[in-house]
């Protein structure tokens, strides 16, 4: 027998302690992506959500979300990698946050994500980074947005009627 789940979700959570690098305009080779998460591995820089966008097929822009703390350092090793692999920049964001949803029903119920994105774009939130797996959504959104984040996506799933309580990290 398996377990009817009515509410696919069973809270949301954000997490204030966010920041994000892009490097641009890299070009796409094999080894691109092991060398950037190496050498900020080797710096004990744990790293969080990861968007890598090909533009045209030679080039992309490879994003990342890591605790704010870790943003300087990250800065540094993603300024030297810029020479080094031929990126056109690097972009950090300090004003950001993620917004996730959490539950084990998500994998059976089709569309949870679209639902979480339709409630951030009804308010007028943009979505800058996402990651799924089979029971997390994660969106990485502006900072300022990230109370407001909560509430909308609470109200999207009814979280409200059950007692479920959001969760804030982080206190910046």
């Amino acid at each position: 027998e398996q377990l009817e789940i009515r509410n696919p979700v069973n809270g949301v959570t954000a997490d204030l302690n966010q920041a994000k690098v892009a490097l641009l305009e890299v070009p796409d080779r094999p080894g691109i992506a092991s060398l950037i998460f190496g050498r900020l591995a080797e710096k004990g820089i744990n790293v969080d959500v990861i968007s890598q966008s090909v533009h045209g097929g030679t080039i992309q822009d490879v994003a990342f979300t890591l605790a704010l703390d870790d943003l300087p350092q990250a800065k540094e090793i993603a300024e030297h990698l810029q020479a080094e692999i031929g990126a056109k920049g690097v972009v950090t964001d300090n004003q950001v946050a993620k917004v996730s949803i959490v539950g084990a029903g998500m994998i059976n119920h089709p569309g949870t994500a679209a639902q979480m994105f339709a409630a951030l774009a009804d308010a007028g939130i943009n979505i800058q980074m996402i990651s799924t797996s089979e029971i997390k959504v994660s969106c990485v959104i502006e900072r300022s947005r990230a109370l407001e984040a909560i509430q909308v996506v609470h109200r999207q799933f009814a979280l409200h009627e059950e007692a479920a309580q959001p969760v804030v990290l982080g206190s910046r």
